[in-house]
């Protein structure tokens, strides 16, 4: 008896799954806005589309006329984290470092899109899978798993395409390219403290530098850390209004360990406003040294954390397929070194 060949899914089958017409199906597709469609028709269509794991046939099309350019050995999807990342300079350099090393390497970026609109299951369909690309590269997204959903959106994607890496932080079973958070919040703070400060305030994000900058007081020999500052902020302005809330709530600090230069330069300038000398009254040292890091005044004392590198690295795992899973996940971190300037 002959096997019978499974076929791809198409419209036709959307459409008998949800109980609509073939064109109701293209309208949402489409997104054609010239007919409405309710919404209770709509999620019947999403939910058709998950279930069959239908997608448009658009390589099919463009195998027919030879556009060797859709062909996806070559081809890198990215999944960013928001839309915010564009604008912040320590992500730029990781996409260029990703850019570069796709076109030394002789391959294609392919898509750049967040994490949320992965939900929409047309594009989920119609992005991931191993026709469209060789390769995922997934930047901070582990600040989108808040829920069960965001988790299995994960699982998904993991089914299908074998070579993914995850940038600037870990996954159990994924290979990834980061730094030790926690290890340079310690060479940060072992800084200050050999430096003789001990009154410290940390402003930055709650995540391992937390851990790190407790880690380091008690090793050296400080047990009770009950009265460590900690504030948490992420960006310019959030690091502005939390070194303002430290200064109405009590003496400022000898040294503050902000948690990245862009939380140190919105720290400098409150300081630079309220006229508090750094470093003589309250010294300021971060982690990143991206650029402007070398701009501000005083010019910031930093980490460097190899940006462009963890980019490239993570391309040059997919070119050479050691991008594995499971057992065979590859976890690469990258070393970090202070940069000292005139801040600390």
């Amino acid at each position: 008896m002959r096997k019978k060949i499974k076929t791809r899914p198409t419209q036709a089958d959307v459409a008998d799954r949800a109980g609509v017409t073939r064109s109701m199906v293209s309208y949402v597709l489409n997104d054609n806005n010239e007919r409405s469609v309710a919404p209770e028709t709509k999620k019947k269509i999403l939910d058709a589309i998950r279930d069959l794991g239908y997608r448009p046939n658009d390589i099919a099309r463009a195998l027919r006329m030879r556009e060797k350019s859709v062909l996806a050995d070559r081809h890198i999807g990215i999944v960013l984290r928001g839309v915010d990342m564009f604008l912040r300079p320590y992500y730029t350099e990781i996409l260029q470092g990703i850019h570069l090393a796709a076109y030394e390497k002789g391959y294609q970026i392919q898509f750049i899109h967040f994490y949320d609109e992965l939900k929409n299951p047309i594009l989920f369909n119609k992005l991931i899978h191993s026709e469209e690309i060789c390769g995922l590269l997934l930047i901070s997204t582990d600040q989108c798993l808040k829920s069960v959903e965001d988790r299995k959106l994960i699982d998904q994607i993991r089914s299908r395409i074998e070579q993914i890496v995850c940038i600037e932080w870990q996954m159990p079973g994924l290979s990834s390219v980061s730094f030790d958070r926690q290890a340079a919040a310690v060479q940060v703070t072992n800084y200050l403290l050999n430096k003789g400060y001990y009154d410290i305030a940390y402003i930055g994000e709650s995540d391992q530098r937390v851990t790190g900058f407790k880690q380091a007081f008690i090793e050296h020999g400080e047990i009770d850390i009950s009265g460590l500052y900690i504030d948490n902020a992420a960006d310019m302005a959030s690091g502005y209004s939390a070194v303002k809330k430290l200064h109405q709530n009590k003496v400022m600090p000898k040294a503050i360990f902000a948690g990245s230069d862009e939380v140190a330069v919105g720290i400098l300038l409150y300081l630079h406003e309220q006229g508090i000398n750094v470093p003589d009254d309250t010294a300021v040292i971060s982690i990143d040294n991206i650029e402007i890091s070398g701009y501000t005044h005083p010019q910031l004392t930093t980490l460097n954390v190899q940006k462009q590198a963890m980019g490239y690295r993570a391309v040059e795992m997919i070119v050479n397929r050691s991008a594995g899973q499971e057992k065979d996940a590859l976890t690469l971190l990258l070393p970090t070194e202070l940069v000292i300037r005139k801040s600390a």
